[in-house]
């Protein structure tokens, strides 16, 4: 069995990177988020809910590169399922 430096790997990670930041109009997204929507030109502090964050990425995203528009797409996915968590009754 292969033994892993632990220290050395948790040392590896970017806590900040994944933690959520509440922006405008109670709306949270994480830092990751934040820099690829600006990367893309996205104003996400304009917006009053995710469903608006995510038509401008669906807008944005049929003028890019394939590459880009993964990134992207993998941005809507994630603030789209943390909505559908947040925001449906259970």
């Amino acid at each position: 069995m292969k033994e892993y430096n632990i220290e050395e790997l948790v040392s590896h990670l970017d806590f900040e990177k994944n933690k959520l930041h509440k922006i405008k109009h109670n709306l949270f997204l994480t830092a990751y988020e934040i820099e690829v929507l600006t990367k893309y030109h996205i104003r996400y502090n304009q917006y009053q809910t995710a469903k608006e964050i995510l038509q401008e990425i669906e807008n944005k995203i049929v003028d890019l590169e394939k590459e880009d528009q993964e990134e992207l797409d993998q941005v809507g996915m994630s603030i789209a399922e943390r909505d559908y968590y947040q925001n449906t009754r259970k």
